[in-house]
Formats: C-alpha cells, sequence, structure tokens
C-alpha cells in the first residue's frame, strides 16, 4: 500500500463517484452505475473491506469470482466489472487506491451472439396481442402503448416524454423532444430529436384514446403527457408493467409451460416479469426492428426512425439471417 494514500471507506468513495458523475450522466445511468457499486459495497460489507487503502488484486479476483456464482449472465458480469474498474480509476485520481489498481479488474470475454441478446417479441405474438386488443381493449392507455411500442420500435424513455402536443394527427406523425430540464431526457439527448411517421390505423387508434380514455392531467412541470395517469405522467414502472403483463401468452391464449391461471404466480402484474415468455419494452423493440429490417427496410431508415447507430443495429438488433440478408438483397438488385 502507497504512503500517499488517505483513508476512504468503500460508502464514502461510491456516494463521492456517484456524486462526480451526476452532471454528465443521465438520471437512469446514475442509478445503473449505483446498482452495480452496491453490488461491490455487498462484497465489502462481507469480507470486512473499510478502507480501500488495502484493496488489493487478489481481492478484486474474488469479487469477480463472488459474482459470477451468482447465476448472472456473462455479459452482466462483464458490465458490472467494467463499472469497478472507471470507479477504481475515480478512486485512484483521489488518492483512494494505488494508481493502476483498475488494471487488475479482469473483464471476461463476451462473444458477438451474447453481446446481441436475442430474447424478443416475435412477430406472430405482436401481431395477435394487436388484434386482441383491437377488438377487447381498443384506444385504452396499454393499446396505446403496445401499439407505439410495436409500430415504431422507440425506447421507454421516448414514449414517456411524449407530450399531447407532440401528436400531429393531420401528418401524421409523433414528434419527439429532449426535455432534460423538464424531466423527459431521451438516451442521446438532442440528437434523439425527430419526428416519427405514424401508419393511419395507428394515429387512428391514438387519436380515439385522446377523445375518449386518455386522462386529462399536466405533469408536475405543467405539461400534458400522451401517456398519462392520476397522478400525471405515467412511470417507467407502470409502462415495463403493461408491456409484460400483454405479452404474456395467457392473455390472449393458452399457456405455453403448462402453468394453470388460476394458480399461476405470474398472474399477477407486478410479478409479470417472471413468466418465461414475457417480454420487456427492451424485448418488444427488438422485435419491432427485426421485423423492419426483415421486411427489406433500408438500415438508415430503421436507424433513424428508431435513433440507434448502424453499428449497434447490427449488432444488438438485427436477428436476421445471412440468408434472408441475401435474398434481402437479391430483391433489390432484381429492380437495378
Amino acid at each position: 500500500m502507497s504512503d500517499d494514500l488517505e483513508p476512504l471507506t468503500p460508502w464514502e468513495a461510491v456516494k463521492m463517484y456517484l456524486d462526480h458523475r451526476e452532471p454528465e450522466l443521465s438520471e437512469k445511468s446514475v442509478m445503473n452505475h449505483k446498482y452495480r457499486l452496491d453490488v461491490f459495497l455487498e462484497f465489502c460489507e462481507e469480507r470486512g473491506i473499510e478502507n480501500l487503502n488495502e484493496l488489493t488484486g487478489r481481492d478484486l479476483h474474488r469479487f469477480r469470482t463472488w459474482r459470477s456464482e451468482q447465476d448472472i449472465t456473462t455479459m452482466t458480469l462483464r458490465t458490472n466489472l467494467a463499472t469497478l474498474r472507471v470507479f477504481l480509476e475515480f478512486c485512484a485520481s483521489i488518492d483512494g487506491v494505488e494508481q493502476g489498481l483498475r488494471e487488475k479488474v479482469v473483464l471476461p470475454e463476451v462473444s458477438r451472439e451474447e453481446q446481441s441478446k436475442d430474447v424478443k417479441l416475435d412477430v406472430d405474438r405482436a401481431e395477435a396481442i394487436l388484434e386482441h386488443m383491437e377488438r377487447f381493449e381498443y384506444a385504452s392507455r396499454a393499446h396505446v402503448v403496445m401499439a407505439i411500442f410495436w409500430h415504431t420500435g422507440v425506447r421507454l424513455g421516448t414514449l414517456r416524454a411524449l407530450d399531447l402536443d407532440d401528436v400531429d394527427l393531420e401528418t401524421p406523425c409523433l414528434r419527439v423532444r429532449h426535455r432534460s430540464e423538464t424531466s423527459t431526457p431521451l438516451k442521446n439527448g438532442k440528437a434523439a430529436d425527430r419526428s416519427i411517421a405514424l401508419g393511419e390505423q395507428y394515429a387512428k387508434v391514438i387519436e380515439d384514446y385522446i377523445t375518449h380514455n386518455r386522462i386529462k392531467i399536466e405533469d408536475s412541470h405543467g405539461r400534458e403527457p400522451l401517456i398519462s395517469s392520476n397522478q400525471g405522467r405515467l412511470t417507467e414502472s407502470s409502462v415495463r408493467l403493461i408491456a409484460y403483463k400483454w405479452t404474456r401468452p395467457c392473455m390472449i391464449g393458452d399457456c405455453p409451460h403448462d402453468k394453470d391461471p388460476v394458480s399461476c404466480e405470474y398472474m399477477s402484474s407486478k410479478h409479470a416479469s417472471g413468466c418465461p415468455s414475457s417480454r420487456s419494452p427492451h424485448g418488444i423493440r427488438r422485435g419491432a426492428l427485426t421485423r423492419m429490417l426483415r421486411q427489406g427496410t433500408p438500415e438508415e431508415v430503421v436507424s433513424g426512425r428508431s435513433n440507434v447507430t448502424s453499428d449497434v443495429l447490427e449488432l444488438h438488433y438485427d436477428q436476421r439471417s445471412e440468408r434472408e440478408r441475401m435474398e434481402l438483397r437479391r430483391e433489390f438488385l432484381e429492380d437495378v
């Protein structure tokens, strides 16, 4: 241990780190860093590590092993350790740990296949869900949420950011705007500002929702959210619950897991995410973008509509096989 180090508890260090990163990260990113470092704090408490000056490469190896034994994916482990490396670099800058300690955090190798998670909502299921909602949940809040997710492929934060005034029913389109000063930032900031074209069928659903079912209310900033609740703008957790609830197969058909709907623990909305077949908003987004690509929509069009770079689109969202891509190229070449 270097004589230049100043005693620093893990808990104090994490607080200082999060305060340091807060101005440059989105609120969601700060919370993600906090969650990952909370796991490290749990390890420190178990091992009696109260002064980061004493942290060694062997401790970091033990943490890596301890974390990997907690039934997590290789990708999750890599993300946790990558955040720990950045945290240790900050600690070194304030004389809390030895310089270069971050290099002793060994990141696991993750294959391209592991990086591009393939959990997505399939086209047949998505269409069946929307057909069911068209008949029995027409223009409800849940119907609009699922319809926008599937038709546009937007992120959860983008959907929440939409205001009533962002809906242009004449064009028709949705105007997406970064408004960080009033609590609806977009992941890529002002660069994510864009207009998203709506099909007539989806525009009609949104129009009827606004006319008949939208709760007329302002949020805490005096804005009128498109997706509203009695408390104002619908929360992220509530949007996720809608996605998990309506992507459970039993909502529109039989259970593929031999569960009895009467006794199934996943029938409760708060436990819907536990159903092996339910999908998160991101899983719906992945399915929607894959569908666009398989239909032959040019990558640059999908990229602009969903606000994602071509590289990220190919790595994380493009689930087409090489043969599918070849056949789509053949169709374009035949028209040349």
